[in-house]
């Protein structure tokens, strides 16, 4: 076995370190735009802050309208949760059906799954909106959450598709032997081997909602009801004074939980990917 001298292992670490903080550069200074006033934000140069502060985070957790950044958080929260309840539920009970169960056409309509990965979203935006303004669901949380629930992401269908192939099919039979059916083998059987999938799914799910921002600005016009996202781009004004302090400081506070979320699953989440097939 070829052995790694000192000098390149050096070299690799140096590439990596510097590779690491242009990645993190943007992060880097937005904290430390977020602890600057907003006179200094685009007059310094460097990262560290000639005066630091902290009015940044306070005068945006007071929101605006009369409305905190708690309600905006909340909001997110709400809509984040039913999202990644309504996809684990849909989605993995569309993933058994396409992984165990034989039935007409399966073929053809995995396949036309598998293909709406590739149609854009913008495509159906016009109809999905004449359809929910029609059912008055227009500035309302259930254009964002409903759709979850009816498996509209063929991506994490597919994912755990790929994962349900391998389990071995003959713990179905062995449980058909005890009587199972196929909703007592999908709760008990196929459904807690799946989690480092459903863990997948529910990380994506989670990042993709809560940094969504299209979708939450076509149906959200309340300001009571913007999420995250939306808030954000209420701190810039056009026609007025933009407050660039407060929204870095917000857009910190917004990366936390998906730092945290990410954190404590990441184990599972490396587990689902290599286990699915989708490295």
């Amino acid at each position: 076995m070829q052995k790694t001298t000192p000098y390149l292992s050096a070299t690799k670490f140096i590439l990596l370190v510097l590779g690491a903080l242009i990645m993190l550069y943007p992060l880097l200074w937005m904290l430390s735009s977020s602890l600057k006033p907003n006179t200094n934000i685009f007059r310094e140069i460097g990262l560290w802050p000639s005066q630091v502060t902290l009015e940044n985070y306070f005068s945006g957790w007071k929101g605006m309208s009369g409305i905190t950044f708690a309600t905006f958080f909340k909001n997110s929260f709400v809509v984040v949760g039913l999202s990644i309840l309504g996809t684990l539920i849909s989605s993995s009970m569309a993933a058994y059906a396409f992984a165990r169960m034989d039935f007409t056409l399966k073929k053809v309509l995995f396949a036309i799954m598998f293909g709406s990965i590739m149609l854009p979203h913008h495509v159906v935006l016009i109809p999905q909106y004449i359809l929910f303004n029609n059912l008055g669901w227009v500035d309302t949380f259930l254009p964002l959450v409903v759709p979850k629930f009816l498996a509209i992401d063929a991506f994490f269908i597919f994912l755990m598709v790929q994962f349900i192939r391998g389990i071995p099919k003959e713990l179905d039979e062995a449980a058909r032997v005890d009587g199972c059916g196929h909703i007592r083998l999908f709760i008990k059987i196929i459904l807690p081997l799946m989690l480092p999938a459903i863990v997948t799914s529910a990380i994506f799910t989670f990042i993709w909602t809560w940094n969504d921002f299209f979708s939450q600005f076509i149906y959200l016009s309340n300001p009571k009801l913007w999420t995250v996202t939306l808030a954000l781009r209420g701190f810039l004004d056009s026609m007025g004074e933009s407050m660039w302090g407060s929204m870095f400081a917000m857009s910190i506070l917004s990366l936390i939980p998906i730092f945290l979320f990410f954190i404590f699953f990441q184990k599972m989440l490396i587990e689902g990917i290599a286990t699915t097939g989708i490295k």
